[in-house]
């Protein structure tokens, strides 16, 4: 099963990096409330950024890098 590694970009226009092997339910936990305590009161939210890997591990080690990157680096990663 893929692992995938996103970025939302929230209603207040902050960053959010998550991994889920399955985006569509964990966009829909976001919307709902019960996706994060961040995202929580945060959306709507827009995908900008997604990228796949193969298992949670490998997603778990990119997401500890993006997380560490500026709102900048981000946001240049997205333009990628």
């Amino acid at each position: 099963m893929d692992w995938s590694l996103y970025i939302l970009e929230c209603a207040d226009k902050t960053l959010y990096t998550g991994i889920t092997n399955d985006l569509d339910k964990r966009l829909e936990n976001h919307a709902n409330g019960t996706g994060a305590k961040y995202t929580k009161g945060r959306g709507p939210f827009t995908v900008i950024y997604t990228e796949t890997h193969e298992n949670r591990s490998g997603a778990s080690k990119r997401e500890r890098k993006v997380k560490r990157l500026s709102r900048t680096e981000k946001l240049a990663l997205v333009e990628k």
